[in-house]
């Protein structure tokens, strides 16, 4: 029997002519050679904008993408492959299940990029947290990657079954109901977990700054996942839920630039118009000559004519932040002041009343 090309296209196998068996071939191996070239292409153009950035963030998307987008685009090419053949209707089924294989294969590796990019991005921000003062964000970044594996792995379970064609109403029916009991039982917990993630985010304090709040004022030893630690200047150790913390009004005292020092000095009424001027002069030198003062604003001004003193009102800053450098600073400018005055001869007030007795004429004559 004598074959020519004509018949030899129209050859079944299966039931499915050869043409198309060829043209199937084709894609296919198409497929595998843009499979190749692209990701060698796409990888290299897109590592070339990447280092153009400052940030990892880049990098690690195109790292966690790399492998998933080879396989997504075999598992396309081979579902192409089965669609261009057309098979006869006694293999429906079969392409019917290749269709749902390619559903889940797609889904697990869009469950797999995910998967390795969280892995990246968990890597990154912790290499980062490292450099912080706070061991919150330590631990915070490796419970936040495991809790968004976890959700990865249920969410691929459940997608994975609704495409196989079982049912997941009743399951979710029971999840959200074991959710709302959990959630019940642990939403103190939950609550100081955000309080914590907020605390992270807004950067309020760190471990080792000074706070005051409306209820305690202390030193900050430890930022955990339920609670705070401070410890007061009494010794005391308060321990305050995180959910409390974050909605507290707090006064970080560690995080100002320099240290307002504020008074009065009360001189006596005695003191003449030209002492008062060269007390407030030589006040003005002394802030100006101390290497501890803050030269950017300062006050010194006669303000007030007081019952007992004329008073001086002084305003200024500390260079210095440490609780111990600023007494010390306040110290030898009030000694510095005292010295002044002693050299001006000008009298300290203190609280006095002076008593005027007025004599009634004829009040001793009946004696």
């Amino acid at each position: 029997m004598e074959w020519n090309l004509n018949q030899m296209m129209q050859w079944p196998a299966l039931g499915i002519p050869l043409e198309r068996w060829l043209l199937a071939m084709l894609c296919l191996f198409g497929l595998l050679v843009l499979r190749r070239y692209l990701n060698h292409i796409l990888h290299a153009w897109i590592n070339k904008l990447a280092r153009k950035t400052r940030t990892r963030v880049d990098d690690i998307l195109l790292e966690a993408a790399e492998k998933p987008a080879s396989w997504f685009i075999l598992i396309v090419g081979i579902l192409l492959t089965i669609h261009v053949l057309q098979p006869p209707e006694m293999l429906l089924p079969a392409l019917n299940a290749a269709d749902t294989f390619a559903r889940i294969a797609a889904i697990i590796t869009a469950i797999w990029f995910l998967w390795r990019m969280v892995n990246g991005l968990g890597v990154h921000f912790s290499e980062r947290a490292k450099r912080t003062d706070s061991p919150l964000d330590d631990q915070l970044i490796p419970f936040v990657v495991k809790t968004i594996r976890i959700f990865l792995v249920i969410t691929a379970v459940l997608v994975v079954a609704q495409n196989m064609g079982y049912s997941i109403s009743g399951l979710l029916a029971s999840l959200g109901i074991g959710g709302i009991a959990v959630a019940m039982a642990a939403k103190d917990t939950v609550a100081n977990v955000f309080g914590s993630i907020m605390i992270l985010i807004d950067r309020p304090f760190t471990v080792g700054d000074w706070i005051k709040t409306d209820e305690f004022e202390g030193v900050v030893e430890d930022v955990g996942f339920r609670s705070t630690r401070i410890r007061t200047f009494a010794k005391t150790l308060v321990n305050v839920p995180n959910s409390r913390l974050a909605n507290m009004v707090i006064d970080n005292i560690d995080a100002m630039p320099k240290r307002r020092i504020k008074m009065r000095i009360g001189i006596s009424y005695a003191t003449t118009t030209e002492q008062m001027q060269a007390a407030i002069d030589g006040i003005e030198a002394i802030l100006r000559r101390h290497p501890g003062v803050d030269q950017e604003y300062s006050l010194v001004k006669f303000d007030e004519f007081e019952d007992s003193a004329l008073s001086i009102f002084l305003y200024y800053f500390s260079a210095s932040t440490v609780w111990e450098e600023y007494l010390q600073v306040r110290q030898e400018v009030n000694m510095q002041i005292m010295q002044l005055l002693e050299s001006l001869g000008v009298e300290f007030a203190f609280p006095s009343r002076s008593l005027y007795i007025e004599s009634m004429p004829g009040a001793l004559s009946h004696g």
